[in-house]
């Protein structure tokens, strides 16, 4: 949108051109380079018994050894910290109160631990979102300013802000964050070299949509009081950047959030979080083996995004390893290279007051109602042995969700990925370039995993 507003319509025709130029190299060779190899894992593709990617350890490691280290994407505090002054708005680190560094503007009581965590924060989304100056840095500014850039950005603001303390949940600031952490990564890319404000992928070529296109989502609704708001405010700041979240990629944006945002909590986490009333299925849930009433904040990550879930894992995320939202992934066994991580997306310990039968319900229902599937893990097939032998019931199979309590939807994965390796396929066999603006080719037939099944979208080239 910058491009186009900026340069003749011939020149912007050829930067899109070498653009998904670009975005076929990328796509075709996306996991030779992703994850970094420092972080020893890589993504591998399981074609039997069902489609799925995974996340595989590429070293040996020993019990209690730290796998990888993640920067967050996005991350946003509980609703009832936000305002407290006794974490980071940022990095989430607890906040030394002699040392606190409190912005002279900000609409949502943020303060920070330093002040390098105030200019990330203000340059990755907090100015965009909550400030006063252009997005655009004074190398980029037209000599006449923005045309269009109206007045009541103030007020937009306003009403953004006033929505977010009333909703009480964590999803519609992070997606908010993370829309404007491309705005900010764009510029960034448009102006010589510079210090980079990028914390997760300083050094990355992919784009987020690289990224976020290949993450499962569950079906998430975006109401249209929420969606305008947000639209009003990226209007406001250039008009232009409205279009960001356009067609149904909000709804797909907080769906893909939704099922790969991490909780972070320290030391075990938290006791004292108020309880939500909103119906079980309509909780807001984050993967965390402490349950999400614990944490005290949402983080999303891309490389860990990855982590199947087991209700016996062996690997798990720590954060008291640096005190911020920065994941550790922690080794609970001795692992071989080539094992598959999985972690707990829910509380999988047995509760004192729990039979056996009745903890392996409660974490279902939980995966069920957050992640909208029916966990088949190792464990879960054991305890419905016990459960089996105790009832004397012949057992149905591990498969049966009688004892889910909500109706299942399958998680779903974007196709325009597999859209855009079709057409790289047809044009090596031709011979030609495949724009990925082009007609797309037919997409692949829709394959279900046992998280997730294919969806088709559109490139978003």
């Amino acid at each position: 949108m910058l491009y186009e507003k900026s340069v003749p319509p011939p020149v912007f025709k050829i930067v899109m051109d070498l653009m998904n130029l670009d975005v076929q190299t990328r796509a075709a060779g996306y996991y030779d380079h992703f994850p970094d190899r420092s972080m020893s894992v890589v993504v591998k593709v399981i074609k039997e018994p069902v489609e799925k990617k995974i996340l595989i350890l590429d070293k040996d490691v020993k019990a209690g050894e730290v796998v990888y280290t993640e920067k967050p994407v996005v991350a946003v505090l509980d609703h009832d910290l936000q305002e407290t002054g006794t974490y980071c708005t940022h990095c989430l680190r607890s906040v030394d109160l002699e040392n606190v560094v409190i912005p002279q503007v900000d609409r949502f009581n943020s303060v920070y631990c330093s002040t390098d965590c105030e200019t990330r924060s203000k340059h990755q989304s907090q100015n965009l979102l909550f400030g006063r100056e252009s997005v655009l840095p004074p190398a980029l500014l037209p000599m006449e300013g923005i045309p269009g850039v109206a007045e009541n950005r103030n007020a937009a603001q306003a009403a953004f802000a006033d929505y977010l303390k009333s909703n009480v949940k964590s999803l519609p600031l992070l997606v908010a964050r993370f829309a404007a952490r491309q705005v900010d990564a764009e510029i960034n890319k448009m102006i010589p070299p510079k210090t980079r404000t990028d914390d997760a992928l300083a050094n990355d070529e992919n784009s987020d949509y690289d990224h976020m296109e290949r993450l499962r989502y569950v079906d998430t609704e975006v109401t249209q009081e929420e969606k305008t708001l947000l639209s009003n405010v990226l209007a406001a700041a250039l008009p232009g950047l409205e279009r960001l979240l356009g067609d149904d990629r909000h709804d797909i944006l907080k769906g893909k959030m939704r099922y790969n945002s991490i909780g972070v909590s320290f030391n075990g986490g938290r006791d004292g979080k108020p309880v939500s009333t909103d119906r079980p299925e309509d909780i807001e849930r984050t993967r965390t083996p402490h349950g999400t009433s614990r944490q005290i904040g949402t983080a999303f990550y891309y490389v860990s995004s990855y982590l199947g879930h087991s209700c016996d894992p062996n690997v798990r995320p720590s954060f008291d390893e640096t005190g911020t939202s920065e994941l550790s992934l922690i080794a609970l066994r001795d692992l071989k290279k080539g094992d598959e991580l999985t972690m707990a997306y829910v509380d999988v310990a047995q509760l004192p007051d729990e039979s056996v039968t009745e903890a392996r319900r409660r974490r279902r229902q939980e995966l069920a109602r957050g992640w909208k599937f029916a966990c088949e893990c190792s464990k879960c097939v054991v305890d419905a042995l016990v459960q089996t032998e105790n009832s004397g019931v012949e057992s149905t199979g591990n498969k049966s969700d009688d004892d889910l309590g909500v109706p299942l939807e399958k998680a779903k994965l974007e196709e325009a990925v597999a859209r855009v390796e079709a057409q790289l396929t047809q044009a090596a066999v031709s011979e030609s370039p495949v724009s990925p603006a082009s007609e797309p080719t037919p997409a692949p037939t829709n394959v279900d995993d046992e998280h997730a099944s294919e969806r088709a979208q559109e490139p978003t080239a």
